[in-house]
């Protein structure tokens, strides 16, 4: 029990340092995340909506907003894990300088995992709160549940961002974890487009984390919500949680050791 409580206070102290330098540069480290999934919804919600009619009984920007949420969810936390955590091990030697001290390697990574969880929970609510003013998410309920959704995902999709970074040699080939894991599982999971009749693509997302809070969102959103979906959405982004964190774990540790 004493070594659970020493982690947690551990890994909180790292959580807060991440914090206490984000904070510096606030609207500036906020502005990309809030901006882009803006961009794109006034840019393809409300140009296109005219030309392609509604889906679903809803407006096409209707039914971009959950997306949206999602979407700053996931950039949040992967290029917070990614190139953020590269340049703290890299360049900046935080964690070198936090491994002569009580901190260890596990206390790092959840320290890690507990920042992006908050980070990317507000940012989502962030953008939840905006997409409510505009009076495209109808369900006010749903407001309430973006925290937790946008905390969750995070947690999957930060953890492909620490793998990426205990494996990239050096940090323009994230570019290539981007172009080729991150950006399929942006555009093919169910945001820009119903995945109604996909029969193949249907199969393919359920191994994409993205795609499982995307659908949260959308029925919490929709105010569609149903349990046996629900749980399985929920079920699976746990289940990515533990089985792609246990392996960033892995790869950090062997990363900061040697």
């Amino acid at each position: 029990m004493n070594s659970l409580i020493t982690t947690a206070r551990l890994s909180w102290h790292v959580a807060v340092r991440n914090w206490v330098v984000y904070r510096k540069d606030f609207i500036a480290n906020i502005s990309p995340t809030l901006a882009d999934p803006a961009l794109v919804l006034a840019s393809l919600g409300v140009g296109l909506s005219p030309f392609i009619g509604h889906i679903g009984g809803r407006t096409y920007a209707e039914f971009l907003a959950p997306g949206m949420v999602a979407t700053t969810a996931l950039f949040t936390a992967f290029f917070e894990c990614s190139y953020g955590f590269y340049i703290r091990m890299t360049f900046e030697s935080v964690f070198k300088a936090m491994l002569t001290t009580a901190i260890g390697v596990p206390d790092i990574v959840i320290g890690e995992f507990i920042w992006v969880a908050i980070r990317a929970g507000l940012m989502a609510t962030g953008s939840g709160l905006v997409l409510l003013a505009l009076g495209l998410v109808p369900n006010l309920w749903a407001c309430l549940l973006f925290p937790f959704i946008g905390g969750l995902l995070a947690l999957p999709c930060g953890a492909i961002g620490l793998l990426s970074a205990s494996l990239v040699r050096n940090i323009n080939q994230f570019q290539t974890v981007y172009s080729f894991v991150i950006a399929p599982i942006y555009y093919l999971s169910g945001v820009f487009f119903p995945l109604t009749g996909l029969s193949w693509l249907s199969v393919l997302v359920q191994f994409s984390p993205f795609y499982h809070g995307v659908r949260l969102l959308q029925m919490s959103s929709w105010g569609e919500w149903n349990w046996v979906e629900g749980l399985s959405h929920l079920a699976a982004l746990l289940a990515f949680t533990i089985a792609l964190g246990w392996l960033s774990f892995l790869q950090v540790r062997r990363k900061l050791i040697l």
